[in-house]
């Protein structure tokens, strides 16, 4: 029986998603042709589509009997995460072609690495890159010649994109494909150290460099459970992974064999089939919450309080942070993975992985099992299984029913914390995000005295003047979307640690995003209204006293409500961040972004989809 409180967001979310749901489903059956997509075209049209190809695809494209997969990917071979993909189109090719189908790709899409751009100015196309990436799938399926839909992707904003462009054609069965993360190197609680060590001064390049090179070493994922990690984790949750496939590591064979079984699987869901199961009604209400939830009992990526409300939007669902806050009150944290543990992403995955914490999710009715998903049994309870490799035959078997490491998954009974990880913040500051899964108890309130900045590199030439030796909550203005971009502050992660480990009570609040792997200083970030618009961060005054409660979420200025109303607004132009590196070309996405509450979405307005 699912609980009461996820039974009332789910209704809540229903009814208030009814109009925009109806559209969106009105759209995706429109779309909908039981024969071959490709057939609608003209033969001159039908010919670009296959001119490349040898004799045989001609003749199977030629024809209207054989379903045909569209590729998606993010493939590019400076990048760990992507750098995998490089062949995974000649299997899935291999795959379809085994089973009866036919497979093109049908496009690459951007993909950026913040690991690469955190506090750089490439960083304020970050979060843009998410619209850029749904966009430029959606060129590479508009060409109709396709009656399923692969999508490639890992990082960031990679996934978030790919899930808008898939709901846009939501007509169309789709299946996602991780790469797996690269094995376990440096501990990621020496990594922290060596580059705190380098903020102090105290070490010099060589030996930063070096910690980071044995930390990031190989292909595929970062081991730390970032934005990445978590975006494979929410697409399981959502059911568009093969059960257990999210973390198995790239370049062995049980990873291969779960691609050709996704090429398979998708294969059999075609409107051309007898199991049709297009996208837009996989994902539905119960689907989103199921990724709402496991982004609380993982201490997930705080960027998915704005993706997932994109994504929900795409499919005509409307969420808020109102109903992660309701969410993260009954939902325990489950797991430990750095920055909330000292445990990696492989380490969660020999304790028992995402059939564990599903398992536990499902025993107690916090979870959806009654949804669309491309296990062939349809519901969640199939992802309790995990893959494994017999004799070269790929088979699922029920995985371990318990944590095989309860330092690094709990249980309901016995969580390592009551409430989710993310915790909605709001007071006469505003309303906003923070992740306090990371956040030791004793640091989780802070009052000390603000300490006004408008740019990041500002912050960091203070903490080099010693000039931050004290108790402070920084607050760093203008960091918002229509600001600049929105981008990860995760540069000051180190400096503000050190600070913290001195003994000093330290916060940040803006209306910026910390990186997924930030962590251990509190914080209050998303902060909306943001400054560009007018928000209350615009009154704020170096000195003001500030307290910030990240158990309750409060975050309240400690100055008379008049007094701080009739203050004038400190306005910035920030001209400067709005050329180079590319960043002239976004002024339409920075003037016509929404809110981070609302998703910092540009493809489609608030109110309609």
């Amino acid at each position: 029986m699912v609980h009461p409180v996820l039974e009332q967001v789910t209704t809540d979310v229903i009814d208030r998603s009814k109009k925009t749901r109806a559209t969106y489903l009105a759209r995706v059956d429109s779309a909908i042709d039981s024969e071959v997509y490709r057939a609608q075209l003209a033969c001159g049209n039908l010919v670009h589509g296959f001119a490349a190809c040898g004799p045989s695809d001609k003749a199977d494209l030629s024809a209207s009997v054989k379903a045909n997969i569209g590729i998606i990917s993010s493939y590019n071979d400076m990048l760990s995460a992507h750098q995998p993909y490089k062949d995974y189109p000649d299997i899935i090719k291999a795959a379809a072609s085994k089973v009866g189908g036919i497979a093109q790709f049908a496009g690459g899409v951007p993909a950026m690495c913040d690991g690469v751009t955190q506090g750089q100015p490439g960083m304020e196309l970050s979060l843009f890159s998410r619209d850029v990436i749904a966009m430029s799938s959606a060129i590479g399926l508009s060409h109709n010649m396709f009656d399923a839909a692969m999508f490639l992707g890992i990082c960031d904003k990679i996934v978030p994109g790919l899930l808008i462009s898939a709901l846009s054609f939501g007509h169309l069965p789709s299946v996602f494909v991780p790469g797996g993360p690269m094995p376990s190197g440096l501990q990621n609680k020496e990594k922290v150290r060596i580059r705190q060590l380098y903020a102090e001064g105290k070490v010099g390049r060589d030996a930063l460099l070096k910690a980071e090179s044995e930390s990031y070493h190989s292909a595929g994922t970062c081991t730390f459970y970032g934005t990445a990690n978590s975006n494979q984790m929410m697409v399981e949750m959502m059911g568009l992974h093969t059960p257990g496939s999210s973390f198995i590591n790239p370049g062995t064979p049980l990873r291969q064999a779960l691609t050709e079984n996704a090429t398979e699987q998708v294969l059999k869901y075609t409107a051309m089939g007898d199991d049709f199961r297009p996208m837009g009604y996989m994902i539905d209400e119960k689907a989103i919450l199921n990724a709402v939830i496991g982004l609380m009992a993982t201490g997930g990526s705080t960027n998915h309080t704005m993706h997932l409300i994109a994504i929900a939007r795409a499919a005509g669902i409307i969420i808020n942070w109102d109903d992660f806050d309701k969410l993260t009150r009954i939902i325990p944290l489950l797991t430990r993975i750095y920055p909330n543990g000292e445990a990696d992403i492989n380490h969660f995955q020999a304790a028992g992985g995402m059939g564990v914490l599903i398992g536990e999710l499902l025993a107690h009715g916090l979870l959806h099992e009654d949804i669309m998903t491309v296990a062939p049994t349809r519901g969640m309870n199939s992802y309790t299984q995990e893959p494994k490799l017999v004799d070269g035959k790929l088979i699922w078997e029920e995985g371990p029913g318990n944590s095989l490491d309860t330092s690094v998954i709990g249980t309901i009974k016995k969580p390592f914390s009551s409430s989710g990880g993310l915790h909605l913040i709001h007071g006469n500051l505003g309303r906003g995000m923070s992740k306090i899964s990371a956040v030791a108890e004793e640091h989780q309130v802070v009052e000390a005295p603000a300490m006004v900045f408008d740019d990041q590199d500002d912050v960091v030439e203070a903490f080099k003047r010693g000039e931050m030796e004290k108790d402070l909550i920084v607050v760093l203005r203008f960091q918002g979307p229509k600001a600049n971009g929105m981008p990860e502050l995760h540069k000051l992660t180190p400096l503000l640690g050190s600070l913290q480990d001195k003994g000093f009570k330290v916060a940040i609040v803006t209306d910026g995003r910390m990186s997924g792997a930030s962590g251990k200083v509190p914080s209050a970030i998303h902060m909306c209204p943001e400054c560009e618009v007018g928000g209350p961060l615009t009154r704020v005054r170096t000195g003001d006293m500030i307290h910030l409660n990240t158990q309750t979420g409060r975050l309240n200025i400690q100055i008379d409500t008049d007094t701080f109303e009739n203050r004038t607004q400190c306005i910035k132009g920030s001209i400067e961040h709005h050329y180079g590196m590319g960043r002239e070309l976004f002024d339409s996405f920075r003037r016509g972004v929404s809110s981070a509450e609302t998703g910092a979405i540009n493809m489609f307005n608030n109110d309609e989809i």
